[in-house]
């Protein structure tokens, strides 16, 4: 078992990683009350799957009567202020009051939509993150970033409010289904990218092992992802610097996540195009060598194919990425890696140049993959 430290304005906090690491969920979460009512929120599709390991968790640590879980619908189309609405009066139904702690089980939209109720209900009550998918682990469960989407783009409603605890247990990626699995993989490839030039090369060496889920080498990326996020988020808590780099590949992806309506892509798929993106805008901009943009393309392929690119238009997604959170004055502003390993935010690149990249890359990326059959 591996444990992180992460310090935030509200206080510090910890990340727990390893197998069977919900075992001691009990324990972990009488360090936080001697006697907590514990409220779970998850979907019925995570619940089913993990409940035979989580089901102690039902009980409240005083020993009180079982509680039902509270699930909700966890797909990205329904991440929303009326789940907001539905679990904050689920919430007043089962009894929560100030002394509440809400454990969200599941994976990002979970985690989001959880702990934006959970900041929000009375004015804000105890969070612990139970990460059940590989980007949650990796990446989501850690931060605080809590939210959820409007019509007009991708989590422009929410807050930073960190939760008292993550425990992330590999065992549970076990039921987790392959294509959910491999969506949490782009956020792994990316955290190599942006922060940890020695975890790209590991994934490039020992990709065939992740992606089959051999335990240590999948415990050990997921560990140097959680670590780095860790490192960024406590040096910059409220993305107002160096915390911006975790959105390398975002500013593309929210764009298709939002004119696809959220239901063509997972997150994690549309970051892989993102990634894409990223990585031949900067060849583009003269700020990556090529070389290194052929080595992102070449690990973000052996993740595995992705999902067809939508049939609209470059300007469609460059109106898109107007309406992305990290826009300043309606000037686009882009994360792009200068060397596998770092990452800074670019500001006033030319639209021409997006234009390009968005008109290039999809067709590129048809014709690898008709070369590859």
């Amino acid at each position: 078992m591996r444990s992180i430290v992460i310090h935030s304005s509200s206080g510090s906090y910890r990340y727990v990683l390893g197998r069977g690491a919900v075992r001691h969920a009990r324990a972990e979460l009488r360090k936080l009350d001697a006697a907590v009512p514990i409220f779970v929120l998850s979907s019925p599709r995570v619940w089913r799957a993990t409940r035979g390991e989580l089901r102690d968790l039902l009980r409240a640590t005083s020993g009180g009567a079982a509680r039902k879980p509270i699930l909700f619908d966890d797909g990205e189309a329904n991440k929303n202020m009326t789940a907001i609405e539905k679990l904050c009066r689920a919430l007043v139904r089962a009894g929560a009051d100030r002394r509440a702690v809400i454990v969200a089980i599941g994976g990002g939209v979970v985690g989001d939509v959880a702990g934006y109720a959970a900041a929000s209900y009375l004015r804000g009550v105890r969070l612990v993150q139970v990460p059940t998918t590989v980007m949650a682990m990796a990446d989501s469960a850690i931060g605080g970033k809590t939210g959820v989407n409007l019509p007009e783009g991708k989590n422009l409603v929410g807050a930073f409010y960190p939760p008292r605890l993550v425990l992330a247990d590999v065992n549970l990626l076990r039921s987790l289904p392959p294509r959910e699995f491999r969506s949490g993989l782009y956020e792994v490839v990316k955290c190599g990218v942006i922060g940890d030039a020695e975890l790209f090369r590991y994934l490039e060496r020992k990709f065939a092992a992740i992606a089959a889920r051999k335990s240590d080498a999948l415990e050990f990326a997921l560990w140097r992802s959680a670590a780095l996020k860790a490192r960024v988020v406590s040096r910059d808590e409220k993305e107002s610097g160096l915390r911006e780099i975790l959105n390398y590949g975002h500013t593309f992806a929210h764009a298709l996540e939002t004119v696809t309506r959220y239901r063509h892509f997972r997150h994690g798929e549309a970051v892989g195009w993102g990634m894409l993106c990223a990585a031949w805008l900067a060849v583009e901009c003269g700020l990556l060598d090529a070389d290194d943009a052929d080595r992102i393309a070449r690990v973000v392929a052996s993740v595995g194919k992705l999902p067809a690119w939508p049939k609209v238009s470059a300007a469609r997604l460059i109106a898109a990425m107007r309406a992305d959170k990290k826009t300043r004055g309606g000037r686009l502003r882009f994360v792009l890696a200068t060397r596998i390993g770092h990452a800074e935010t670019v500001e006033d690149v030319p639209e021409i140049a997006v234009m390009r990249v968005l008109e290039w890359v999809p067709r590129f990326a048809e014709l690898e993959a008709r070369r590859e059959r």
